[in-house]
């Protein structure tokens, strides 16, 4: 029962609807309608962090449509170092190479995946009941299992395992960053963003700075030296080399230090924000109502455009948002 109820919210959470608060974003002025848009190739029909699921079960990703097709009783989970990467709901877990060698490696795990990635030989596993494993893709030996704290319900923005080096960091389903070192196949550390019950699980995960930085919807984490944590409503998060933005629930858009200080912030009242992209000096935020917002990356200074979107899974593609079977791009 609990794994349905988070497979549910999870997915309706995917799809923005019409049906929202009575208060909606309402520029008072609005430039010409944004000509970088319109019909898509490709509809999207389903989406994971880093891939998304396009006509005929296709894979979307990296800029273009893999030849891999997903089965219809899987979800995908991502692509990941040239595999896509889908699941059934028992566990059964498909890896298929769409690099060119059709290669196909088939695992059976026996209980519900959360989300999984690949580097090399090892397969990093996050499962629905947040216990995090480690195989071997070619054995299909187990390396490494860690329980976590089984979760209530979770936002679907959820973040696969992270390679780097002989590390594999895990982002859980309870508010937390777990390291391990795939080398001695051991846990090194378990660092806490945020102790919420509900809705905890980290949705934003990237190095800044030479620092960890992770988010849940509720907590921003900055791990160097010290843990910096700053509370937010957090929508979603994009960064470059020295500073995170993010976009929050109260419809703000804010510059961060690598170190969680506030360089500057702006407010848009009751925009609701399905994604942002950064592109060179700037930030892009698309806003549910139709509404592109370019804004300088100081924060001086927005222009707002009109664009057409219809309900849907909204899918970023580099410099591109996919919203059903329209295209925004910002450049």
């Amino acid at each position: 029962m609990k794994l349905l109820l988070i497979i549910s919210i999870s997915l309706s959470a995917l799809i923005f609807s019409a049906c929202s608060s009575k208060e909606v974003y309402k520029p008072t002025d609005v430039a010409d309608k944004w000509q970088h848009s319109g019909s898509s190739d490709v509809t999207i029909n389903g989406i994971s962090q880093d891939a998304a699921l396009v006509d005929d079960r296709k894979v979307l990703a990296g800029g273009k449509v893999i030849d891999v097709t997903v089965p219809k009783s899987d979800k995908l989970l991502g692509y990941s170092d040239g595999w896509v990467l889908s699941s059934d709901i028992d566990g059964n877990l498909t890896l298929q190479n769409g690099s060119g060698s059709k290669s196909v490696e088939k695992f059976s795990l026996k209980k519900s995946i959360a989300t999984a990635s690949v580097k090399d030989d090892t397969l990093a596993v996050l499962f629905a009941d947040n216990e995090m494993a480690l195989y071997s893709v070619l054995s299909k030996s187990l390396l490494l299992k860690e329980q976590g704290d089984a979760p209530i319900v979770v936002n679907s923005k959820i973040v696969k395992p992270y390679f780097r080096d002989d590390l594999v960091i895990f982002s859980t389903l309870d508010g937390k960053v777990v390291i391990i070192n795939s080398k001695i196949k051991k846990k090194l550390r378990t660092i806490i963003v945020s102790s919420e019950e509900h809705f905890n699980n980290i949705i934003y995960f990237n190095l800044v700075d030479n620092k960890i930085i992770a988010a849940t919807g509720h907590k921003i984490l900055s791990l160097a030296k010290e843990e910096i944590r700053v509370s937010y409503d957090i929508r979603s998060a994009v960064a470059d080399d020295k500073n995170i933005f993010i976009a929050t629930k109260q419809g703000e858009i804010i510059s961060l230090t690598s170190d969680l200080g506030q360089n500057a912030k702006l407010k848009f009242p009751f925009a609701h924000f399905l994604g942002v992209i950064l592109s060179n000096d700037k930030l892009y935020a698309l806003e549910k109502e139709g509404y592109i917002i370019e804004i300088l990356k100081d924060l001086s200074t927005y222009t707002v455009h009109k664009v057409n979107i219809d309900d849907g899974f909204v899918y970023i593609n580099d410099k591109v948002f996919f919203v059903h079977d329209e295209y925004i791009s910002v450049e």
